[in-house]
């Protein structure tokens, strides 16, 4: 596996979502994994799933999120498997494999693997939200935001997030390096070799870190942020440094709109008793004409941002304006 699929890598595309600011985005998708984990009714989950799939195509990244939805269909089948194997609630019967030893009487029930079901469904809407954040989200925007609050956990969330590509890309030499030896060996000495080579480097990567931010005064109580005069982005225009004092734009109200009614519409259902699903002894998941309307408007909230693209041009094109405006400024600065 390279280093560039290991790695939570963030790609500036042209969607909505992309033009929003960190902050903005980050609250939009903390409401899309709130509301799965707040939900219960199946349907409302599957909507959920399948409305974060494609928001996900509306921002560029169904490849990422196909990628992340093959490796979580493993851990699907395996929650179903396991709640139908060990849960004893049910009473609906659908199959007996007799005594089990240390699990008990092996009888497999419908209420057990609908509940695996629903449980698989909010890991689904998790994972794929987490993803969606990933891709999406610009997480130096996002750590330079957190730097006003708190400038140390920045400082440790930055360097963390930049040291899984390295580390991705020292197993993978590693892993070249074992291909060349004359003597074959298994595939578990293999795994732990390279474990191990890239845990050595972690460390002493570690350690050179620490030294560099000791000799730049990170250790003081008081540290103060380094002056770079003639610094391009000093002088560059807000729009590319990310400031927090422009005013929101449309597609920042439209995601902060979204956020809150998604919200409200959720609380709303679990009030009101639309959310309703029992699980045991006997399965009831009643879909009324509000459960309905309320996996409509779920769809509807969650989409209803990527409408409007006015504004939002291809990447090269947006590239190629950053780096004239960084260059323009740049020549104020000298």
């Amino acid at each position: 596996m390279s280093a560039s699929r290991l790695a939570l890598s963030y790609q500036r595309l042209a969607s909505p979502l992309h033009a929003t600011r960190a902050s903005i985005g980050a609250l939009w998708c903390a409401s899309l994994l709130a509301s799965a984990l707040v939900l219960s009714h199946p349907l409302l989950l599957a909507l959920l799933d399948l409305s974060i799939v494609l928001a996900g195509v509306a921002s560029g990244l169904l490849r990422r999120l196909a990628r992340t939805l093959r490796a979580t269909l493993y851990l699907d089948i395996s929650i179903v498997i396991v709640n139908v194997l060990v849960s004893r609630e049910g009473i609906t019967i659908f199959a007996r494999l007799g005594d089990l030893g240390p699990f008990g009487q092996g009888d497999l029930s419908v209420e057990a693997l609908l509940y695996g079901v629903v449980i698989a469904l909010k890991v689904t809407a998790v994972t794929l939200g987490c993803a969606l954040f990933a891709g999406a989200v610009d997480p130096d925007q996002l750590l330079a935001g957190a730097r006003r609050a708190t400038a140390r956990s920045a400082l440790t969330a930055t360097l963390a997030l930049r040291m899984i590509p390295l580390l991705a890309a020292d197993s993978a030499r590693f892993a070249q390096a074992l291909q060349t030896r004359p003597q074959r060996l298994g595939r578990r000495r293999a795994q732990a070799l390279i474990l191990r080579a890239t845990l050595t480097s972690a460390l002493d990567r570690a350690l050179e870190v620490a030294a560099t931010l000791e000799l730049r005064g990170a250790a003081d109580q008081h540290p103060q942020a380094p002056r770079r005069l003639g610094d391009p982005l000093r002088r560059a225009p807000e729009r590319l440094r990310g400031s927090p004092h422009r005013a929101l734009s449309r597609h920042e109200l439209a995601f902060l709109g979204s956020a809150g009614s998604l919200l409200a519409l959720v609380a709303g259902a679990q009030l009101s008793g639309l959310d309703r699903y029992v699980a045991y002894p006997l399965a009831q998941a009643p879909i009324a004409a509000g459960t309905a309307a309320v996996g409509a408007g779920i769809c509807a909230l969650m989409l209803a941002p990527f409408a409007d693209r006015r504004g939002i041009v291809p990447r090269s094109a947006g590239a190629a304006a950053g780096r004239r405006a960084v260059l323009s400024a740049a020549g104020e600065a000298r």
